[in-house]
């Protein structure tokens, strides 16, 4: 099966080149729809979807996408998720509180578990409409951290799980320096909730590699991922307490494939290496790419949907499985 990737299509003033959001998605026989609902919190949470605009076409599973942390799940984000659904799924994505069209101040993340909370009351919610669908994971950087917490929360409700740049492993690049660190982050969670790490102002130009991407990103109508940088301290405290837990990741036994950049400045490809040796799963892959940065769409259009091929074609025979599974036990 040919793949294809609308990243081509992309420029440094938007990712949808010269067409408009809505145009792109009719080229590309998309049907799109978004909406808001309510947290625990009684936040607005945005939420969207994407699936092939012809009615007839037979879903073939669900994919379930968070985005990473100062970004969203529109503009650079939206393109996997377009080039997934064009392969026949439907795809779902949300907004993480302070992030993207989400309530929420931004860049401040004071409860890492109500994340995870949250992402599960929106795919429970697409889950329940499509009960009969295999549903996979993918997410990136410290979405991928709360998608592990996902699926050790539901366990054996997930056919699969996508890692990409898992943040499992933070770099001292982007964390204060020892030994102020314990300080700092009990000074954060009492009274200095917003204050800012200044040894994380160069955070953003280590996430992307391309300079023309580095640039869209930038041109983002969402003005929220410009306000996140440097780190806020209660966010970093989250971050850390969040990779200590992951060292449950021993309790993992969804399907596994973890994606990373060998050169990645953000996450430590390392400990990427130690979660999928970790892990329980019997069906476990890594794959490290050379000389590549934290966020792999932020490569080379060729890279990126080399990338992307190798995504797919792990969910494709996946969810072949699954549905072979069912065709065997309704024929028992």
């Amino acid at each position: 099966m040919a793949f294809s990737h609308p990243i081509h299509e992309a420029n440094k003033n938007s990712p949808y080149g010269d067409l408009t959001r809505e145009e792109f998605h009719k080229k590309h026989q998309i049907l799109h729809k978004q909406s808001f609902m309510f947290n625990d919190d009684y936040m607005k949470i945005f939420t969207q979807s994407w699936q092939p605009a012809d009615s007839t076409t037979k879903l073939k599973g669900i994919v379930a996408m968070i985005h990473g942390y100062c970004f969203e799940s529109s503009w650079l984000f939206e393109l996997n998720a377009v080039a997934i659904a064009k392969s026949g799924y439907f795809v779902c994505a949300l907004d993480l509180p302070g992030h993207g069209y989400s309530e929420g101040r931004p860049g401040i993340i004071s409860n890492f578990q109500s994340l995870v909370s949250d992402s599960i009351l929106v795919f429970d919610s697409v889950r329940k409409e499509h009960p009969k669908l295999p549903a996979f994971l993918y997410g990136e950087s410290i979405g991928g951290a709360i998608s592990i917490f996902i699926c050790l929360r539901q366990k054996n409700v997930w056919n699969g799980l996508i890692l990409s740049g898992l943040m499992c492993g933070v770099s001292r690049n982007i964390l204060p320096i020892w030994p102020l660190e314990k300080a700092l982050f009990l000074v954060a969670s009492c009274i200095a909730a917003t204050w800012k790490i200044s040894s994380t102002k160069s955070l953003a130009t280590k996430i992307i590699k391309e300079g023309w991407k580095k640039k869209l990103v930038a041109k983002s109508p969402n003005p929220g991922p410009k306000a996140m940088i440097p780190l806020p301290a209660i966010t970093s405290q989250e971050m850390v307490k969040a990779v200590a837990c992951i060292q449950r990741s021993h309790e993992l036994v969804v399907p596994l494939l973890v994606l990373h950049g060998g050169d990645d400045r953000i996450c430590d490809p390392q400990s990427a290496k130690f979660v999928l040796e970790a892990a329980a799963s019997k069906d476990k892959s890594l794959k490290i790419f050379p000389g590549m940065w934290h966020q792999l769409m932020g490569e080379t259009n060729e890279s990126a949907a080399l990338v992307f091929e190798m995504i797919i074609s792990w969910i494709e025979m996946r969810a072949k499985m699954v549905e072979m599974n069912h065709m065997l036990r309704s024929s028992l």
